[in-house]
């Protein structure tokens, strides 16, 4: 079936559509990541966005049973150059096309990939929808220019009802501002007992399960859109270790007086170089975000910066100077992606058990 995508700024892409035959709109964005469009499309961070892969050939691996990082996707289309229907892999099930059927989800591929991403490079993100052949583009462009998207997606991504990933470590409150399936995996991995908790969460609800930490998860949308979750960052600060991911990381930030800007296109891909300031080490790392700290803003917070990423020079981790709190805006799980920087996670484990040692302090 013949489908095009239309940008707000009027660029018309003419291709064949595949998945499920609807329209859908959202923020267009770019993902260099050559392998892991599974892990991509079921990450809840792309909530409300349409994804275009600059790698030219995606679904050649299929779809397997073990990739995913959410059970639900959030994301709103995929954008493809070239798409794989005969996949190639031993773990294979379904196909990608076969996989968008059953979601539910639209997406289009043969277009020139690179001519898209070139347009984001140079005027940034925009609003675009995958529609039929034969819809008037100038009313698409109009429809486009006038909608405001939904600011509540972490909202929308994030658990309803608390539950539980049991293990004999330590207990650990999981926020989920739309977490990946990763981030458990790696808290498992470490034995912790952890305890998964809806973004609207309270500080006194999570001091009320007497957690020896809590991760901050990462998730969609610009970090300012979570008010109340600044509130229970503050309240959290100096009475349990602290340790947040991408959306969390710019929590972090803003919760002690930082402030954050939207990137020009964003941080997408698993190969992106990013420098300890603290060790003098570089870890390729997997990104996912279109907001960062404002590394001037630093200056009148109790905040150091610990990590900038190689490429633009923008702010990639941070720590407290008081407090036993950490973050950083890239994804230490990795999923997909290199796995550098997953040592962070045994980095936590340190500071939990380091924190346990102190004297007691008063909790609530």
């Amino acid at each position: 079936m013949k489908k095009k995508l239309i940008l707000e700024s009027g660029e018309v892409f003419h291709g064949e559509g595949f998945g499920a035959a609807l329209e859908t709109a959202g923020e267009v964005v770019f993902n260099t990541g050559m392998t892991g469009y599974q892990e991509l499309i079921s990450d809840p961070s792309y909530c409300g966005q349409i994804v275009c892969m600059t790698y030219p050939l995606i679904g050649n691996y299929g779809i397997n049973r073990d990739d995913y990082e959410s059970i639900e996707p959030a994301i709103k289309g995929l954008i493809v150059k070239e798409l794989c229907d005969l996949p190639s892999n031993f773990r294979t099930q379904i196909t990608l096309d076969e996989l968008f059927k059953k979601k539910n989800l639209s997406g289009i591929s043969g277009i020139d990939t690179r001519r898209l991403t070139r347009i984001l490079r140079n005027h940034g993100v925009v609003k675009g929808k995958i529609v039929n052949a034969d819809a008037d583009e100038n009313t698409v462009v109009s429809e486009l220019k006038s909608t405001t998207f939904p600011t509540n997606q972490v909202a929308q991504v994030s658990t309803k009802t608390p539950y539980a990933n049991p293990g004999r470590g330590l207990k650990v409150v999981l926020v989920d501002f739309g977490s990946k399936l990763g981030i458990i995996r790696e808290l498992s991995q470490r034995n912790c007992d952890i305890t998964v908790v809806s973004q609207d969460v309270t500080a006194e609800d999570i001091l009320l399960m007497d957690p020896d930490g809590v991760m901050l998860s990462n998730g969609p949308g610009d970090p300012e859109d979570n008010q109340p979750a600044l509130e229970m960052i503050r309240g959290l600060l100096g009475k349990v270790p602290i340790f947040g991911i991408c959306l969390g990381h710019q929590l972090i930030g803003l919760a002690c007086g930082a402030k954050t800007f939207k990137l020009k296109f964003g941080h997408r891909g698993g190969n992106h170089p990013v420098l300890d300031l603290e060790k003098n080490k570089v870890a390729i790392t997997s990104q996912n975000h279109g907001y960062a700290v404002d590394q001037e803003s630093l200056k009148a917070t109790d905040l150091i910066e610990t990590h900038i990423a190689l490429n633009d020079r923008t702010n990639e981790g941070l720590k407290h100077k008081i407090h036993p709190c950490f973050s950083v805006q890239y994804h230490p799980e990795a999923s997909p992606g290199p796995e550098d920087a997953n040592y962070l996670f045994d980095d936590f484990i340190e500071l939990m058990e380091g924190f346990k040692k102190e004297e007691p302090r008063t909790k609530i």
